[in-house]
């Protein structure tokens, strides 16, 4: 597969220029600001901006089990509307992926369809028991998985959490943790948050394990990671776009952590100008109205999360646009072992274009996920995915 990518202004960590693109059998051959080639497939940019494909580094498909939600190929092409080729879903499936069955099962699927990467992540604990960790020894020798993850539930007991950092230290594995401490979760969320994040943070220091905060939303949490980041523990904080994009008191979506006050998000925001935080994840949700209107906490969230991020952090709070490039493609691509998330020679040909000059509305019945569930309805912001590229291959095109 042949792709010469002309005229794009081409940002990511570190570099924004205008130039061409070469990419023969999936990968970046050449970059230059001017490639000449004969007779083969050509994409011009008109100087709107490339990038690196983004990488999503917590979503929810819901397959197996839960197809009505979302499955496999209906979560990939919103991935790629989005501008995402790589994601990592996790466990909470029907059955919970603690087997090599479900595993193999997603990992099929995917292959099947060519359309994005997915990492499956592998239940901390079997069947989300919060106590057995047998599976994790059992499937020690598959070098596929990259992360595990009891997300959705968390993992209680202090010990077992324990153990499981040193079973993914053991297998160079990333623990993600949903930081909810259940017996504060009916009296304060945000209490509930702060104790399980600093508990995890102190495991991390102890076990030395690669820990992977997911969701973070409160500003005391971003404190206790950032403390634990500079006592030199291995730990990545992740946000999501509905905690930089809302307030409470704007807007109070059920979702799982809630929707903090205006005091979070600017924490978060001068988390990211501080260099701390170091992905943005969608948490992708999907649910049916139904589900929703008897209050299951949960969004969409890949179709509009570089809008949302790019408009408040770019547009709004002066951050780079190499930086939002740092959080949504090289960082995550660094956590989940990928071979993307830069733009470089041997590096993965998986390009987002977008226009970062037009105003989109956001109108989830042009949504390509079958989830509908998003606070973001009517509401306006600069950035239109135009093109998703996946190895010299476009996967998405807003013109098709």
């Amino acid at each position: 597969m042949e792709l010469l990518i002309k005229n794009a202004r081409i940002i990511d960590v570190t570099q924004d220029f205008v130039g061409d693109i070469y990419i023969n059998n999936g990968l970046i051959e050449e970059i230059a600001k001017e490639i000449h080639k004969e007779n083969i497939k050509t994409l011009n940019c008109n100087g709107k901006t490339l990038m690196p494909a983004f990488i999503d580094t917590h979503a929810h498909f819901r397959d197996p089990g839960l197809t009505w939600k979302e499955d496999i190929e209906t979560g990939s092409r919103a991935a790629l509307k989005g501008g995402y080729t790589g994601v990592c879903l996790m466990a909470n499936t029907n059955p919970i992926c603690s087997s090599k069955e479900t595993l193999e099962y997603v990992r099929n699927k995917s292959n099947e369809l060519n359309l994005i990467d997915i990492h499956q992540c592998l239940s901390v604990t079997k069947n989300f028991d919060g106590i057995t960790l047998s599976h994790l020894e059992e499937l020690g020798y598959d070098k596929k998985i990259k992360a595990i993850s009891d997300d959705g539930v968390g993992v209680n007991n202090s010990n077992t959490m324990l153990e499981a950092m040193e079973i993914a230290k053991r297998n160079n594995w990333v623990i993600m943790s949903h930081a909810e401490s259940p017996e504060f979760s009916k009296i304060d969320m945000r209490i509930a948050e702060n104790m399980m994040t600093l508990r995890d943070v102190e495991l991390a220091k102890l076990s030395k394990a690669r820990l992977h905060m997911c969701h973070v939303s409160t500003k005391e949490s971003i404190k206790y990671i950032i403390d634990g980041k500079m006592s030199g523990a291995n730990i990545t904080l992740e946000v999501t776009p509905h905690h930089i994009g809302l307030t409470r008191d704007i807007n109070d979506y059920r979702v799982n952590p809630p929707i903090r006050e205006k005091e979070d998000v600017e924490a978060i925001i001068e988390a990211i100008k501080l260099g701390m935080v170091d992905t943005i994840g969608t948490d992708h949700a999907p649910h049916t109205d139904e589900e929703k209107r008897k209050g299951s906490p949960g969004m969409v969230g890949l179709e509009t999360a570089f809008s949302i991020c790019f408009t408040k952090l770019v547009k709004e709070n002066d951050i780079s646009l190499n930086k939002l490039s740092e959080l949504m493609s090289y960082n995550p691509a660094k956590i989940l072992d990928m071979n993307k998330g830069k733009i470089s020679v041997g590096i993965d040909g998986d390009f987002v274009l977008v226009d970062v000059d037009k105003k989109i509305k956001v109108n989830c019945e042009e949504f390509a996920s079958k989830g509908r569930n998003t606070p973001f309805e009517g509401m306006e912001f600069y950035g239109e995915i135009l093109a998703t590229i996946k190895g010299g291959e476009i996967k998405f095109s807003k013109d098709e």
